[in-house]
């Protein structure tokens, strides 16, 4: 298996090669050459098997020859033995129609330990072999952040500078990140955005004044591996809820595009999804584009949903570039212009291969909260915001009667209780294994939002 950049113009590299570079050299992201395809036998042969075995062989085809299928098999054990639930991913029934895919039984009570436990082993495993290191440059609105942190913590080859907008992100989000006291570990504030770190991160991987003294490496979902492990819980929810004979829809709070794209990359291999719901808060670019092509961006608001408050969803363009013709240099020209003026408008080709799948809906904050009453009064479930905004989605949007809908539960409700205690008067506890959160001592540092106090401060702490 091959990868190349949704830009054309950097070199095609492996499993191993994608996982270590993140970012492509010239400022794309990278997909497989070709997308794998498995029969519905195939698929439903599947049924019974237990998380792990079903990652290893979902993700084979994209490893290739980098991992044996059963060195493969090893990591998928080590990296989903950590779960507080036997199923890792496992379903909860609110209706007849609705039902919630619990994605948060991993070590930071989020979406983003299901792919950083496996994408930590994977660095490990590829660094071994060369016998080389990496340093990672992240950007966090909240969840990546405390999941990557944990991932890579003590790991002898690597070392992690994250980025979080200060004041922007939960406490309990940022101290997961902060009270992580490993001397790989480096936590900033920087006053600004989300998408004001982001774009810190994309610079850092194009400035040779750092690339030439450090290997800069990726945990945002810019790094194909960490996508590829989200494309299994897909499989796991199908297979448990009719598939592949029946297809499901799925609704996803949106904010950086991954979690959904790994939808799309399910549907690719012959997963039978019948519509994927992209659920965006008020900070809606991801709707304006998916209903009307406008992708432009505006100011972004923050929300009780901090997670998803984004103007620049990185993995929107791997959409673009795949439902458009794969046109690398067309592309490339396309994503210039989008970064020069800030707007740009989606191609009719871009358009019509998108809509073949996705819809969206923009979910403001009252329609969140009552999601989360409905939750908790009809169904005895307490949801956290951002998978509220799925939920509320999920119950709007109009599909077949028949078909059952699937939202992606995101984080646990504890990651958010304020936001959660206002919206339903019950106030959730973290779980015991996390419960001491608040009696340790935090350790970050502030910089000003700009390039070159984050620059000069990796420069003179990397080791």
């Amino acid at each position: 298996m091959q990868y190349v950049s949704t830009r054309g113009s950097a070199p095609a590299l492996d499993f191993a090669g994608v996982t270590l570079a993140g970012l492509a050299s010239d400022g794309g992201l990278y997909v497989p050459e070709k997308w794998p395809r498995l029969s519905p036998d195939e698929i439903a042969a599947m049924r019974g098997l237990p998380y792990a075995e079903l990652a290893a062989r979902i993700m084979q085809p994209f490893v290739g020859e980098c991992l044996t299928p059963e060195r493969l098999r090893e990591l998928t054990d080590k990296a989903y033995g950590r779960f507080a639930h036997a199923a890792v991913t496992p379903l909860t029934q609110l209706d007849e129609r609705q039902w919630l895919l619990e994605l948060f039984h991993g070590p930071t009570l989020a979406f983003k330990d299901v792919a950083l436990q496996m994408l930590g082993l994977l660095f490990e495993e590829f660094l071994a072999r060369e016998d080389g290191s990496l340093t990672i440059v992240g950007a966090t609105s909240g969840d990546t952040g405390s999941a990557a942190i944990d991932a890579v913590a003590g790991l002898d080859r690597v070392e992690i500078f994250m980025l979080h907008p200060k004041g922007r992100v939960s406490d309990v989000q940022r101290r997961q990140m902060t009270t992580v006291r490993a001397p790989n570990v480096h936590n900033i504030a920087i006053d600004g955005s989300f998408d004001d770190a982001q774009a810190m991160v994309k610079r850092i991987f194009a400035d040779e004044s750092v690339t030439a003294k450090h290997r800069i490496g990726a945990v945002n979902s810019i790094n194909w591996a960490r996508l590829m492990a989200q494309v299994v819980y897909y499989f796991a929810a199908s297979l448990q809820l009719g598939g592949p004979e029946h297809k499901l829809a799925f609704s996803v709070p949106t904010g950086n595009f991954g979690d959904v794209f790994a939808g799309h990359v399910a549907a690719r291999m012959g997963l039978p999804i019948e519509r994927l719901i992209v659920a965006t808060n008020t900070n809606d670019i991801l709707h304006r584009a998916l209903s009307n092509g406008d992708y432009s961006t505006g100011t972004v608001t923050p929300t009780s949903a901090p997670s998803m408050d984004i103007q620049v969803s990185s993995n929107f363009e791997r959409l673009l570039f795949d439902v458009g013709g794969r046109d690398g240099a067309a592309l490339a020209e396309q994503m210039r212009g989008f970064e020069t003026s800030k707007a740009m408008q989606l191609t009719n080709a871009q358009r019509d291969g998108a809509a073949a799948l996705f819809t969206s809906m923009r979910v403001d904050e009252d329609d969140m909260a009552r999601a989360m009453r409905w939750a908790c009064e009809e169904c005895a479930e307490i949801v956290d915001p951002h998978t509220a905004i799925g939920l509320h989605a999920a119950r709007n949007v109009q599909l077949p009667a028949d078909v059952p809908v699937v939202t992606l539960a995101t984080a646990h409700p504890a990651k958010f209780p304020d936001a959660v205690e206002r919206a339903t008067g019950s106030r959730p506890a973290l779980p015991a294994r996390v419960g001491d959160l608040f009696a340790r001592e935090e350790a970050f540092i502030e910089l000003p939002g700009t390039y070159e106090a984050v620059r000069g401060h990796i420069l003179g702490h990397a080791a």
